[in-house]
């Protein structure tokens, strides 16, 4: 049942992991009602609290599964009647020289970078398409902006996720639907410590130093910045890539 509601409407389909709970978190002081995917345990809570409406859905976080997008929106439609703003991270980081790869190195890095996007992309931007207004926000990589030394699979597939986001950004731009993408790197999050070898602090102390910033980023300010890109502040954006990587790339 559609609720009425004068409040925005954001998607975040995977509020469990990396940036989807902070994101969450500003979204609803922002003033906005959200559609979860997946939420950390107490986050609905915290999210209620701040005054948000929150509908969740469970079992969606493989964005490569066709069905797990489509059941996101049809979750904000089925409950708020339109989607404002919807945000979306996926593909697992595969490390590796490329003279060392495989075939199912290449499909795994295409299904999850990819694939993923794309049926977010197609899910949530034929709505923002009627209602003649939206933002949608992919998170991507910053490996996209460049040549990545063992990761060059990744670093590919990113980039060809990158150029879908400013080609459906070109495609929509006259129906008044913003879609940009932000690539982070060098993140201080469990799965780029694991993928780098950061947990050992020497690898840790090595990566710093190779980081203009000579830090690792967080996830809080991370999703700091992507608000500009998702609560209405600003409307004339569109097609842009970010890296997010304490000036590298």
């Amino acid at each position: 049942m559609t609720s009425s509601t004068t409040r925005r409407v954001a998607l975040v389909a995977d509020a469990g992991f990396y940036v989807g709970p902070p994101m969450a978190r500003l979204l609803a002081q922002r003033g906005h009602d959200l559609v979860i995917g997946n939420p950390a345990a107490g986050l609905v809570d915290e999210l209620t609290a701040l005054g948000a409406a929150v509908e969740v859905v469970d079992g969606v976080r493989d964005l490569a599964d066709p069905e797990a997008a489509p059941r996101l929106v049809e979750a904000a439609l089925g409950r708020f009647g339109r989607i404002d703003a919807a945000t979306a991270f996926s593909g697992r980081v595969v490390t590796g020289s490329f003279l060392s790869s495989t075939l199912d190195d290449l499909r795994s890095v295409e299904r999850g970078c990819i694939e993923a996007p794309y049926h977010f992309l197609r899910a949530v931007v034929p709505t923002m398409v009627e209602q003649k207004a939206g933002q949608v926000l992919v998170l991507t990589s910053a490996t996209a902006s460049r040549p990545t030394p063992n990761a060059p699979l990744y670093s590919a597939a990113r980039a060809g996720a990158t150029m879908l986001v400013k080609n459906v950004a070109a495609e929509v731009a006259r129906h008044g639907v913003q879609v940009n993408a932000v690539g982070t790197n060098f993140m201080d999050f469990p799965e780029f410590l694991r993928a780098s070898g950061a947990t050992d602090p020497a690898i840790r102390e090595r990566i710093e130093a190779g980081v203009p910033m000579r830090r690792l980023g967080t996830v809080d300010e991370c999703a700091a910045f992507c608000m500009a890109f998702l609560d209405g502040s600003s409307g004339f954006t569109t097609g842009q890539f970010v890296s997010y990587a304490g000036g590298w790339g």
